[in-house]
């Protein structure tokens, strides 16, 4: 009898490794959320400004009416 060995060749088979280019989707979600984040960001300001403020909304786009109310928040 001849003795065979109980482990059989392990076959190398690796399959190839796919890389996956970046979609359009991909593009776009990396522009569209931040651009919608910002601009949702804005339209709180307003609303807030001129709704539940009750102000003007050509003072909404002053530099110096954010400054002011930077400077409110943020005063020492």
């Amino acid at each position: 009898m001849s003795v065979q060995s109980k482990h059989k060749p392990e076959e190398e088979t690796q399959q190839p490794v796919k890389r996956r280019g970046v979609s359009k989707w991909t593009i776009i979600q990396w522009f569209l959320i931040p651009l919608l984040l910002i601009a949702a960001l804005a339209g709180g300001l307003v609303a807030g400004y001129v709704i539940l403020g009750k102000r003007e909304f050509s003072d909404v786009l002053q530099w110096s009416t954010w400054k002011h109310v930077y400077d409110l928040v943020f005063a020492p």
